[in-house]
């Protein structure tokens, strides 16, 4: 009999969670407690069951070869960035596909799971669900946790004296939708994050001004790069290879000189403070925004008047109608018991930022608690497909007891300074996407794959590390995989040849610029791979 997995939400993790467990013959059941799937990404005018979800004019910060599921590509004529609607159109594309939706119990909230009394022999968990005002119970021999992060909205008005006085709208990010309510008004913007940047710039088109305030600074990318390919192409792994053999000083200096080659961020105000942690948002338009005056950029708040906000450089702005605070969330498990919820909430003691380090059987994970410098959709879909072959038994993790011997030391480095709490740190991508690829068999051997197949082989190494190459060997294998990678470029460049050039010069594929170049630059990632290899058994 096939073992029973209870699936906390149907955001994009969730689905692929539920797409998971099939592919491993597990019987999955999906509780969402609103009353359709797609988490965030399903927008709605309000938010009524007090859920994140996308504002009206959200445009994905990845491009869609980037941020796939590992075995279904985004159609052809989809564009590379694309708004909430269309995201959500290739959901349930993905949940249609492979029949998911039959498994998710809508309106359904998890009230309480709870281990079993013969927990240390089964793993087994007690689930107890609500829909519509009644309570069901059910035994299940695992649980996959997808909530995401972006559960609660933190409003920290206790940091900023004042904000009680102040007469004019309060609101989080989180209530945001659209920009109609705010013509002629002035807003402050408080944190420069993707949606914090986002909004300013939305309201910069029908606000009076908008001023946008930041702690500390940030770097600012476009979704184009050189030659206006997505950006997100660029992460390869010869970029991934050079950047961590190159001292680190070094690289922080090349991407600074290239970052301030393309927008001078100490004159937009925008530069990093220094000593504090480096941090990027991708937006287009802010720059342009801030060059036209729509947009003010502002220290950190000081304190607030009943109408004005004092800023810790001695600057105030007077008459200002709504404060909209992009100051992020937090995330919880309230259908946790304590000690596991405490655990879980800390990030870095997940032993590979999936499972909780305490329990004496591994059938609970945590999907998506995740940042990551890619897609945390492709990353999510590969937890899950380690984690059910956790639950199988087809793959092992240490006990307990050693995890919780490391989560004591990490405890006692970091409160001695030794070490630094990297909770909120995003993670290098193909790094973390390896490391779990690597614990199910799915990594690429590459350079194997040079000695089998070249051309493929060139891909994968010097062309984006796109999800499928996840597909191409070990459990879970694709036999779509090879092409998937083979013609990424074709549905790249696709949506964007809607006119055609008649003998136009330009390459239809980045590969073409690896023609002349192509043996010299091999040669020296080659290189590269054997003096990093040494570094390792030094």
């Amino acid at each position: 009999m096939a073992k029973r997995v209870a699936v906390i939400g149907a955001g994009v993790s969730g689905l692929s969670a539920i797409k998971c467990c099939l592919d491993e013959d597990l019987e999955p059941t999906c509780f969402e407690r609103s009353d359709d799937f797609g988490g965030l990404w399903k927008f709605t005018e309000y938010s009524k069951d007090g859920m994140t979800r996308v504002y009206r004019s959200l445009v994905t910060n990845i491009c869609k070869e980037m941020s796939c599921y590992s075995d279904f590509p985004f159609h052809e004529d989809y564009p590379n960035f694309m708004n909430h609607g269309k995201f959500w159109d290739y959901l349930r594309e993905f949940a249609e596909h492979f029949d998911l939706l039959k498994y998710i119990q809508f309106k359904t909230t998890v009230c309480s799971v709870t281990q079993c009394p013969d927990f240390s022999e089964s793993g087994r968990w007690d689930v107890v669900t609500e829909t519509e005002g009644k309570q069901y119970r059910a035994v299940f021999d695992a649980v996959l946790v997808c909530t995401g992060h972006f559960l609660n909205p933190h409003l920290p008005l206790e940091s900023f004296p004042g904000i009680h006085k102040f007469k004019g709208q309060i609101l989080h990010s989180q209530e945001y939708r659209t920009p109609e309510a705010f013509q002629g008004k002035r807003v402050l913007v408080i944190g420069l994050g993707n949606t914090g940047g986002d909004i300013a710039v939305e309201l910069s088109r029908i606000a009076a001004q908008v001023f946008l305030s930041t702690r500390t600074g940030t770097w600012v990318n476009s979704r184009s790069s050189d030659g206006g390919y997505p950006r997100n192409m660029r992460t390869t792994r010869c970029n991934n290879l050079f950047a961590q053999v190159v001292p680190s000083c070094l690289l922080s200096w090349i991407q600074e000189r290239q970052m301030n080659k393309r927008l001078n961020h100490e004159n937009y105000g925008l530069s990093i403070t220094k000593g504090k942690k480096k941090k990027a948002i991708t937006n287009d338009e802010l720059p342009t925004c801030i060059l036209c005056g729509t947009i003010t950029v502002k220290t950190s708040v000081k304190e607030f008047t009943e109408t004005s906000a004092v800023f810790e450089d001695g600057t105030m702005e007077a008459d200002i109608d709504s404060v909209i605070f992009a100051t992020g969330y937090t995330f919880s498990f309230p259908f946790l018991e304590e000690p596991l919820k405490s655990l879980c909430t800390k990030k870095m003691f997940l032993y590979k930022r999936v499972f909780p380090p305490n329990l004496e059987k591994t059938t609970l994970a945590i999907i998506g608690l995740i940042g990551l410098t890619g897609s945390i959709l492709a990353a999510t879909e590969l937890q899950a497909r380690w984690a059910t072959r956790v639950f199988k038994g087809l793959c092992k993790i240490p006990p307990s007891q050693k995890l919780m011997a490391e989560v004591v030391q990490k405890e006692l480095l970091i409160k001695r300074g030794v070490i630094k709490d990297t909770s909120q740190d995003k993670l290098n991508y193909i790094c973390y996407m390896d490391e779990l690829a690597a614990c199910i068999g799915a990594k690429p051997n590459v350079p194997l794959l040079f000695l089998k197949d070249p051309r493929l082989a060139w891909e994968v190494f010097f062309g984006p590390c796109t999800p499928y190459q996840y597909r191409l060997v070990g459990p879970g294998k694709w036999d779509g995989a090879r092409n998937a990678i083979l013609t990424q470029w074709d549905r790249t460049m696709k949506p964007l040849k809607t006119r055609i050039v008649a003998d136009s010069s330009q390459p239809t594929s980045m590969s073409h610029y690896f023609k002349v170049w192509g043996a010299p630059i091999l040669f020296a990632s080659l290189l590269l791979i054997c003096k990093s290899s040494l570094f390792k058994f030094v």
